[in-house]
C-alpha cells in the first residue's frame, strides 16, 4: 500500500486523552519515499521508508509550532506557523511527509503527500497553507 494523506488514528484518540500540545511540544517533519507504507494507521515515527541522502538528516526536522490551536463554528485547526524546509539535501523518489510528536515518544500526528520529489544538493519547501477552519494543516469538524 503506498503512502495516503491522512490525519493519523491514533493521533486522534490521543488528543482526547491529552497527550498532545501541539504549541508547546516540539512537533518534527520526516520525509518519506515514495515506497513506504505512510498513512493514518501510522503511530509512530519510524526510519523505515525514510528518505536518505546527502543533507538530510534521520528524523527530519523540527517544524515552527507558534499557531496555537484554533477553532472556527464547528471546526478545530491547527498548522504549524512557517513552510517545513529541508535545506542542502539530496534526495530521491520522495513523496510524503510525517509530522509527528518528538516530545511524546515519537508518536505520529498526520501524513501528506505530494508529487514525487527528487532535489539534488538543494532545498525542498513545503509550504504551509493557511492556518483557518478551511484549509488549516489539521482540521477536525
Amino acid at each position: 500500500m503506498p503512502n495516503s494523506q491522512a490525519i493519523c488514528t491514533s493521533f486522534k484518540q490521543e488528543l482526547l486523552t491529552g497527550t498532545h500540545a501541539l504549541a508547546a511540544d516540539t512537533i518534527k517533519a520526516a520525509l518519506y519515499l515514495a515506497t513506504a507504507t505512510v498513512n493514518g494507521s501510522t503511530t509512530a515515527y519510524s526510519a523505515t521508508g525514510e528518505a536518505t541522502g546527502a543533507g538530510y538528516t534521520a528524523g527530519g526536522i523540527v517544524v515552527t509550532t507558534a499557531n496555537a490551536p484554533s477553532s472556527s463554528g464547528t471546526t478545530a485547526f491547527w498548522t504549524p506557523s512557517a513552510s517545513a524546509v529541508f535545506t542542502t539535501i539530496t534526495i530521491a523518489a520522495t513523496d510524503c511527509v510525517l509530522f509527528y510528536n518528538s516530545s511524546k515518544a515519537n508518536r505520529a500526528i498526520s501524513a501528506h503527500t505530494f508529487s514525487s520529489q527528487t532535489v539534488t544538493a538543494g532545498t525542498l519547501t513545503l509550504t504551509m497553507p493557511v492556518n483557518n477552519a478551511t484549509t488549516g494543516l489539521l482540521r477536525i469538524a
